[in-house]
């Protein structure tokens, strides 16, 4: 990874991890963007198109649209390449201080070789959020390409546009995207915080009453409130089964989702038609290891959990496989870093039996959570176990996918319109990034529930 964009990236991750929203809540529909493609023109020859040993000396800028909004004029110099940016004034809205990152809202970046000053992409943010954006990149004399990047996922990659790249650097922003039309996927660029309202009350209650539970292996609540042990169903303290004990992932999943179906119907979910084998299919071939490894308990747990919430907030038809679990995804190519190298790789989606590689679960995440608002997922994660036939070890082991870990994933937008993904898993809260980080080249099966922001599991 160069300079240029490892500094953007580490601007981002402090952002992050300082606790800051990546997007301010003055952020408006992209289309509304005060346009600065009058700014760029008057500053082509001094700027963008000034040699390269002149633009990496000049100090920075500031200037004013007629709009009102500031931009500060830029140059970062990488080992091989410099950029021009155009950054948009960010304001956290935590803080009074203003600070101009490069991905604000707005923000135009010209990034060019240092050995020629020839171009090499434009990349400009629709909203403020430094894994969000659209770039374009010379193609023909007539032509350039765009890609549509969100979060290290390619929506649209190397799609040709009817115009030069070099007119690129004083055309308003609006115009070159009409040139894509009903290509460009607008909807990935205006969420709306008002839609995850129920989402983010949701969430609140959950977190509300963590601090009463704690992890027990095998633990879950039965109907009756007790707790109980998983596989035998017996209490885990015969003493007083319904006020002591813990949860273990599945069992916490159930709680969550107890908790989401009790307002509606005063019940909480029994056990043992959770720990079947959804809708009785089952292969002669793995029946032993089925008997053995009870391999498959995780899926069939979150699609059972999914089954019964489907049926009851929706409908009976919404218990059906192809209604709740998730199987489709826009994007097939993902950017994976390598060392310092970025690597753009094919990513095959949805794939039965197993679901989603995890190196593409957060733009999965970001899409559904545009896609459909007011919807949490059950995942279950999954490897192959076994081991292969090798020249030392010819019998080998059957390989088998094993489901061994349920955990809750919501997406959403908090009230300052940054995306965030809020993950509960074994009765308690952990981070995407610790739980994406734990399960590396591996799978997860999603389901999805439907909230409405209530939540009593007692």
């Amino acid at each position: 990874m160069n300079k240029l964009l490892f500094t953007i990236v580490i601007l981002a991750c402090l952002c992050f991890s300082a606790g800051f929203p990546q997007n301010a809540a003055a952020d408006v529909p992209y289309r509304l963007i005060q346009d600065d493609s009058s700014l760029r023109a008057s500053l082509k020859d001094s700027w963008l198109a000034e040699t390269p040993a002149r633009v990496q000396s000049k100090q920075a800028e500031y200037h004013t649209l007629q709009g009102g909004a500031r931009i500060q004029v830029r140059c970062e110099s990488g080992p091989d390449e410099f950029g021009i940016v155009f950054a948009r004034e960010f304001k956290n809205p935590a803080s009074a201080g203003s600070s101009w990152p490069g991905w604000a809202q707005g923000s135009w970046i010209l990034t060019r070789k240092k050995s020629d000053g020839s171009p090499v992409r434009i990349r400009t943010f629709l909203r403020s959020d430094p894994y969000v954006y659209v770039q374009f990149r010379p193609f023909t004399a007539e032509k350039c390409q765009m890609d549509v990047v969100v979060y290290d996922a390619y929506l649209v990659r190397s799609m040709p546009l009817a115009v030069p790249f070099d007119r690129l650097l004083a055309l308003p922003v609006n115009e070159v995207l009409a040139l894509a039309g009903a290509m460009f996927p607008a909807k990935y660029f205006d969420s709306r915080p008002n839609m995850y309202r129920d989402t983010r009350d949701f969430i609140a209650a959950v977190r509300s009453k963590l601090p009463g539970l704690h992890y027990t292996d095998d633990g879950a609540i039965d109907e009756n409130g007790r707790y109980v042990y998983i596989n035998s169903l017996e209490y885990q303290n015969p003493a007083e089964p319904a006020k002591t004990g813990g949860l273990n992932c599945s069992g916490f999943a159930k709680w969550i989702v107890d908790g989401i179906l009790k307002p509606v119907t005063g019940e909480s979910l029994p056990i043992n038609p959770l720990k079947q084998t959804f809708n009785g299919q089952i292969s002669s071939f793995t029946q032993i290891w089925d008997s053995i490894l009870d391999p498959l308990f995780g899926l069939n747990w979150i699609r059972n959990l999914a089954a019964s919430a489907g049926e009851i907030l929706r409908s009976p038809s919404f218990s059906a496989l192809e209604e709740f679990e998730v199987r489709s995804w826009p994007f097939s190519q993902i950017i994976t870093r390598q060392g310092s190298n970025t690597v753009v790789i094919p990513y095959p989606g949805f794939i039965a039996e197993a679901g989603f590689g995890i190196e593409g679960l957060q733009p999965l995440l970001y899409t559904l959570a545009i896609n459909e608002p007011g919807r949490i997922y059950l995942a279950a994660v999954n490897d192959e176990i076994g081991q292969p036939v090798t020249a030392d070890n010819p019998r080998g082991l059957p390989r088998i996918r094993r489901y061994y870990h349920v955990a809750v994933l919501i997406p959403y937008f908090d009230e300052n319109n940054a995306f965030q993904v809020t993950v509960f898993e074994s009765a308690a809260e952990t981070s995407f990034t610790a739980f994406r980080n734990r399960y590396p080249g591996q799978f997860v099966n999603l389901v999805r529930i439907p909230i409405d922001g209530r939540f009593d599991p007692d």
